[in-house]
């Protein structure tokens, strides 16, 4: 008989892999645990992380998700192991290589302490790759959240989980990294902005229609595309413009797959992602199938109600795009009426990202897209421009991992710089796309999807170089004109000799917590610290100065060294 609870209780499971296909392994347990009466409602960002307690082990990937279930807590620990032992878990090392790792972190408000089963986990609070996946099944908004505000307080800090692991983050397998699954790869998004180009094999285009109808010039397209530095090609087949000629899935597909074909066959695409623009889930299937690596969906799911279902069982990232009615009727009054049209566009990103997750689409393949264009205005447009920081600080208050996945901007030629610019002609708004493009990349855009090229790709170029550099160089000033005792942060420094003295190691730890705080002006991802080239300085070896200036003067030239590319 299967012991069940009378109600539902609200659990986390961490997930952990490292041997064989990890991200397989995740989406096969997943599968198992849904069949077994674990609802999953949230999932975690991925995490690779370096090996902890044994070291001499492949690099993890963790993750975690948040779901319901009636089943009690020794039937839940029961499914999860036998799920293990099916997928080929074993004994083994203890903390050595396995398949999968699942691990009941809470289970609602219950504390369970047996033989066999402890809740909440015993060892999370030392455990970064553990806290890291388990911030993102949480928001920052527990006001309503009562068994949320249970695991926070279960950690014993006051800022709750997200304390602990900031805290944890000096500890085994503290260096993490986001990274999201793409074409048989482990992408890590947050190093670069990416450069979509756009590929719009349709006649009616409002740029480009009827430019790139025929195989030959498609293909021409494309390669001039990879020439000038195109990350991603993005194909449409359907124009999305108002009042634009709807196809059907079967018209669609006619344009889309001898171009598809074509494109994936170019010996350039190698290492490169091809995207496919559809809001047709049978369109998604059909091109996954000839090499498409990520469905780009204008209407997150709102015009084909099988789309999350399909995606989620193509294994490929989504791009969840906001927009309110339907090409048709984005722009009527009523779809232009917004209170606060950021907050508004997160809230409603949320509720269609949450569908999708109940559907099996995992937060690990999504990628949100604001919808700049669609049922908006251009003081709206330009609202969200300026807000992406705060749309991800709106998401993350709900859905934290949503506010960690790569997010898109897609601005270009389009209508609203027209009118800025007094320009009616699309083809003519390149240098006011530029200016818009800079604006995102500053603003925390992973990825502008673009028709011209080449000078994107430069101004995105120049936009990554400037911000690096003036950050560096504000922590440089930081560091040289301290003027308090152990860097004002109240970090122990066990191997100071006097008030004066500091280990370098403390001094690290202070300059990875402020480059996380200056690089808020970028991205609020602290995970972007290691674009700083800081790896190799924080494995560097103890060193104690005889005072803070000297370790500031030491701690200036390794970053001026780990960041002088040029």
């Amino acid at each position: 008989m299967v012991e069940v609870n009378s109600k539902e209780e609200e659990v986390v499971i961490a997930l952990g892999s490292n041997v064989g296909n990890r991200i397989r392994n995740f989406e096969h347990a997943l599968q198992r645990m849904r069949k077994s009466g674990i609802q999953i409602t949230r999932h975690a960002c991925l995490y690779e992380t370096e090996p902890a307690y044994v070291i001499d082990q492949p690099h993890f990937l963790n993750s975690a998700v948040r779901a319901n279930t009636k089943l009690s807590p020794q039937k839940l620990l029961q499914t999860l192991k036998e799920i293990e032992r099916d997928m080929g878990r074993t004994a083994g090392i203890r903390y050595g290589p396995r398949p999968i790792d699942l691990d009941i972190l809470f289970y609602g408000d219950q504390t369970v302490d047996t033989d066999t089963l402890r809740i909440p986990h015993e060892r999370i609070w030392e455990r970064p790759f553990v806290l890291g996946p388990l911030t993102d099944v949480l928001g920052h908004d527990t006001e309503n959240d009562d068994v949320a505000r249970f695991w926070h307080d279960s950690s014993g800090f006051s800022g709750g989980i997200f304390e602990a692991w900031e805290k944890s983050k000096s500890g085994p397998g503290g260096i993490m990294r986001r990274v999201l699954p793409v074409a048989g790869e482990l992408r890590d998004w947050s190093g670069k902005t990416w450069v979509m180009g756009v590929l719009n094999v349709t006649p009616d285009s409002f740029s480009d229609g009827g430019k790139f109808v025929d195989v030959k010039s498609a293909v021409d397209r494309s390669r001039s595309m990879l020439a000038d530095g195109v990350d991603i090609i993005d194909i449409g087949a359907q124009s999305t413009r108002p009042m634009a000629e709807k196809l059907s899935p079967e018209q669609e597909l006619s344009r889309l797959i001898p171009v598809l074909d074509a494109v994936v066959d170019l010996p350039e695409i190698e290492g490169k992602l091809i995207s496919v623009d559809t809001f047709y889930s049978e369109v998604a299937s059909e091109v996954a199938k000839h090499g498409a690596n990520i469905v780009n969906d204008v209407s997150d799911g709102r015009l084909d109600p099988d789309m999350h279902k399909v995606v989620a069982g193509l294994e490929i990232p989504y791009v969840a795009m906001h927009m309110r009615g339907d090409p048709s009727t984005m722009q009527n009054s009523e779809n232009l009426s917004y209170v606060d049209v950021c907050a508004d566009v997160a809230r409603e990103l949320c509720e269609c990202v949450g569908e999708a997750e109940l559907s099996g689409l995992p937060a690990w393949r999504m990628i949100v897209d604001p919808g700049i264009g669609f049922s908006k205005n251009t003081e709206q447009n330009l609202d969200i421009v300026n807000g992406l920081k705060y749309i991800r600080g709106e998401i993350g208050k709900k859905r934290l991992a949503v506010s960690r996945v790569p997010l898109l901007l897609g601005v270009s030629r389009k209508r609203f710089l027209g009118e800025i610019c007094s320009q009616p002609n699309a083809a003519q708004r390149d240098a006011a796309t530029v200016a818009c493009v800079a604006a995102g990349v500053f603003g925390g855009a992973n990825i502008v999807r673009v028709h011209n090229v080449r000078d994107n790709r430069d101004a995105v170029r120049v936009c990554e170089a400037y911000p690096i550099r003036q950050t560096v160089y504000m922590l440089i000033f930081h560091f040289l004109e301290l003027d308090i005792k152990y860097f004002d942060l109240g970090l122990p420094h066990p191997d100071a000799t006097d008030d004066n003295k500091v280990t370098i190691e403390s001094a690290e730890a202070t300059l990875k917590y402020n480059v996380a705080i200056k690089c808020a002006t970028i991205t609020p991802d602290e995970a972007r610290v290691k674009e700083f080239g800081l790896k190799s300085m924080w494995k560097s070896p103890q060193l104690v100065c005889s005072s803070k200036f000297q370790i500031s003067k030491k701690l200036a030239l390794m970053i001026i060294r780990s960041t002088d590319h040029s």
